[in-house]
């Protein structure tokens, strides 16, 4: 899900950064926030923050697809990847009490190659550890991974080097990378050691050929030390154009509040 490079403004090292977004009530019910948290030396981490409708039962660090690099201005602007899975359903997340953080790439990479060749890398996962610790401070509820396509890489790997508190307490996959010779797919990492509830996700006729349906119950089956696990196989939508873009059934298209509801049952189980 790559595209085209975006000309990005400067950061400005901003703690926290309130804006109320001219938009339709019904689609955005909460106002979303721009945050940037210090992370690595003379790095921020900008995230959009969409508060979950009360009562509030967790909060999930989204990861998009692609190149992960949203481009999000000060004023809430997301510069890319707005119709990616992730992006496009952000408050029907929130409309079900998760509080979402919608992740850019960070300060230092706001650039191609953007997330590529940086979502399994020491760096990624510091400035994933300061975004967490934010929303446990911030949000007071459980944290969980939720990541889609290529954003599963980052989610996935988190998942397995990192444990709570400094962690996520739960984890979700959907569409994901299995099948990947241009980088490590989620399948070749040891997910083994994943000791969080971790939820997969898949369209049954998902056509991307590096998301294939086949690969997803086996990765399922190998999260042996997960205390609660469980694929849900999607059906149904609408398929449209690339076969790994988000406007098919790579990328839920027709099926989003199925799908989401899925997710956030999982995720709001006690």
């Amino acid at each position: 899900m790559a595209g085209p490079r975006v000309a990005r403004p400067g950061y400005a090292l901003v703690a926290l950064l309130a804006i109320t977004l001219a938009t339709c009530p019904r689609a955005r019910a909460q106002s979303e926030r721009v945050v940037d948290v210090p992370t690595r030396p003379g790095v921020t981490q900008r995230f959009l923050l969409v508060p979950g409708r009360e009562p509030v039962t967790a909060a999930a660090i989204l990861f998009a697809g692609g190149h992960g690099g949203l481009a999000i201005d000060a004023s809430g602007r997301v510069g890319w990847g707005g119709g990616n899975f992730l992006v496009r359903t952000r408050q029907l997340f929130a409309n079900r009490g998760i509080t979402v953080a919608v992740v850019d790439a960070p300060s230092d990479r706001q650039e191609e190659p953007w997330l590529n060749q940086f979502r399994q890398t020491r760096e990624h996962a510091e400035d994933m550890t300061a975004v967490i610790a934010w929303l446990r401070r911030e949000v007071r509820r459980p944290v969980w991974l939720v990541g889609t396509s290529r954003g599963t890489q980052s989610a996935g790997f988190l998942a397995h080097t990192l444990a709570p508190p400094e962690g996520a307490d739960g984890v979700v996959l959907t569409s994901t990378i299995l099948d990947e010779r241009r980088g490590r797919p989620v399948s070749a990492m040891p997910v083994e050691r994943i000791a969080i509830p971790a939820l997969v996700v898949h369209h049954r006729h998902d056509g991307c050929r590096v998301t294939p349906y086949a690969m997803a119950q086996p990765l399922v089956d190998r999260l042996t030390s997960s205390p609660r696990k469980a694929l849900v196989t999607v059906e149904g939508g609408v398929d449209r154009g690339d076969p790994c873009e988000a406007r098919g059934h790579h990328g839920y298209a027709g099926v989003e509040e199925r799908v989401v509801d899925e997710i956030a049952r999982f995720v709001s189980a006690r």
